[in-house]
């Protein structure tokens, strides 16, 4: 550790160390956890570097707390000489040092640039860096984001997206939960809805059943065809109309972009109530005729014509922590720098 007090020189025979230690004690500094300061890089040390911020003792940074990246050396960080600002972490030790931290400041100003692009609605591409049970793993201006695997609209594997770049739109932007979840379907659903209308009808092929409904892919996006827009007739289970991967005609009932939902209807394509149970072929032959009915109607009387859709229910899922905690080495670390994972 280096002490400023000990290390200054004078060039007045009559001023003392001790003079300029008192000297020294007459300013309050008044440094605390959370303050930024400006400080110098003092010394560079093998597994940190002292910091010269004004105060009596040089304060220190350890690795760890130098980048939202992972950092091997300090020199990839900081030089020798360079002024920067710091995120004061932990308050004094027993020695009076400060512990600092870049990382803080990193992540601060990342949360900052994501809570403006989720207020523009931007769209971001990342890539996935791994995967786990719930989802996908990402990196958003150095935050860990999150992609439930409800919003992940391909057909591989996610085993096999890792190191695949997406189209992301976010879903939640959480710094008090340290939670930040995005959607590769809203993306991918806002750029289709762009070229979609209400009342269109589409050819879709059937990807998936659900005791709720059957998700249809409409050129390249899926949306949700629920029971109870089957058919007039009541249905026990969408297995007793439909299999994977058959050829469906459908029609648009709803846009939500905001949700990346897109809800379709073969109810509403039937001549006589029942028709989709008897005779599917009969429904897509007619649909273009019937789309073009509810498309007036839905003109003439919107109010009269507002089908309501039930919610899917999304998938449990557990949201990793955005901000990632910083890897400890292995190696011994000084005294001065036991408080840095401290609580601010």
């Amino acid at each position: 550790m280096i002490n400023r007090a000990k290390t200054a020189t004078t060039t007045n025979v009559g001023f003392t160390h001790e003079d300029f230690a008192k000297l020294l004690d007459k300013y309050d500094y008044h440094f605390s956890p959370g303050d930024i300061v400006a400080g110098t890089v003092f010394s560079i040390e093998p597994r940190g570097a002292l910091i010269d911020i004004g105060a009596k003792t040089a304060a220190y940074i350890p690795i760890q707390e130098m980048s939202i990246n992972r950092v091997d050396q300090p020199e990839e960080v900081l030089q020798n000489n360079e002024t920067r600002e710091f995120f004061i972490l932990a308050d004094e030790n027993e020695e009076g040092q400060l512990t600092l931290s870049i990382r803080r400041i990193e992540y601060m100003r990342a949360w900052e640039r994501v809570r403006q692009l989720q207020a523009e609605d931007a769209t971001v591409r990342s890539l996935i860096f791994a995967t786990n049970r719930g989802g996908a793993l990402v990196r958003i201006e150095g935050l860990r984001g999150f992609i439930p695997g409800s919003h992940i609209s391909t057909r591989k594997p996610k085993e096999e997206l890792v190191g695949e770049e997406l189209p992301l739109k976010f879903l939640e932007v959480d710094e008090d939960r340290n939670r930040l979840v995005l959607s590769h379907r809203r993306a991918l659903v806002e750029r289709k809805m762009n070229k979609l209308e209400v009342g269109e009808v589409v050819i879709g092929v059937v990807r998936g059943i659900k005791p709720y409904g059957a998700f249809i892919d409409i050129g390249g996006v899926s949306g949700l065809l629920h029971i109870s827009e089957i058919s007039h007739e009541h249905i026990e289970t969408p297995h007793n109309v439909f299999n994977v991967n058959d050829e469906v005609k459908v029609m648009i009932i709803d846009l939500d972009a905001e949700r990346g939902r897109i809800s379709l209807s073969t109810k509403q394509l039937e001549a006589e109530p029942g028709d989709m149970v008897r005779d599917p072929q009969l429904v897509y032959s007619k649909a273009e005729e019937m789309a073009a009915k509810y498309r007036e109607q839905l003109n003439a009387a919107p109010a009269v014509m507002e089908i309501p859709v039930a919610a899917v229910e999304e998938e449990d899922y557990e949201v990793p922590d955005a901000m990632e905690e910083p890897e400890i080495p292995e190696e011994v670390i000084p005294e001065a720098v036991e408080e840095t994972t401290a609580e601010v």
